[in-house]
């Protein structure tokens, strides 16, 4: 069921622990036993590729229960040279206020904004069942893989202009700030509550197995 009441704001200097402390509710042991999303959330901040217009709280009442944040990428062109293009995540929403609408108002509300900045496309990593449901086709549609060529089911591209990828057979590139140092990332944790790693889940046993699924680029 749909939340309307949930408003949608800029991010604050204000907000920021809130929104770190929420990534982590969101993402603990949801892929991985832990988390380190909420690190990626704290470093992306000041990160060259960050787009800060493109940051978003969702507010119901009170309470920040979600977030998002986008930051720039490339597709590095079969052809020679690079399309710039831009990329979000995490996209995090509170447990108890998921599967309510606020990771999708949080989605189409800044998908608009990027598209009236002019980005030409947004690609992501996620889940195709929920992310076809926003308009997100398989980036494999456009022969675009991964940085390391391989076309993947989880790899996703929403078409913010016409023909924008329009003979950009390539490979998406993700900015530097996500590939994450895990020892700068346990450190950071030590800041917040304990909380049990737990290894086995259903959700991190799916996870496993999505991101096998490939196949290498011809």
């Amino acid at each position: 069921m749909e939340k309307t009441n949930i408003t949608l704001r800029r991010e604050t200097p204000a907000d920021h622990r809130a929104v770190e402390a929420l990534t982590r509710e969101a993402f603990w042991n949801l892929h991985v036993p832990g988390c380190d999303d909420h690190y990626l959330v704290h470093v992306l901040r000041g990160a060259e590729a960050f787009i800060p217009e493109l940051d978003f709280v969702a507010v119901i009442g009170d309470e920040i229960v979600g977030n998002i944040m986008y930051a720039k990428s490339t597709v590095a062109l079969d052809a020679g040279g690079e399309l710039p293009v831009v990329t979000f995540g995490p996209v995090s929403v509170l447990p108890e206020y998921q599967r309510q609408g606020v990771g999708r108002k949080l989605i189409e509300h800044t998908l608009k904004l990027a598209k009236r900045m002019g980005f030409p496309a947004v690609f992501i990593y996620g889940d195709p069942a929920y992310y076809s449901r926003l308009g997100f086709v398989p980036a494999e549609r456009f022969e675009i893989g991964t940085a390391d060529g391989f076309y993947h089911a989880a790899l996703q591209v929403f078409i913010l202009q016409n023909d924008a990828l329009r003979n950009a057979a390539g490979r998406f590139i993700e900015d530097s700030v996500y590939h994450i140092e895990e020892a700068a990332a346990a450190a950071f944790d030590l800041a917040f509550p304990a909380k049990e790693k737990r290894s086995g889940t259903p959700s991190q046993l799916r996870f496993q197995q999505s991101i096998t699924t490939r196949k290498p680029r011809k």
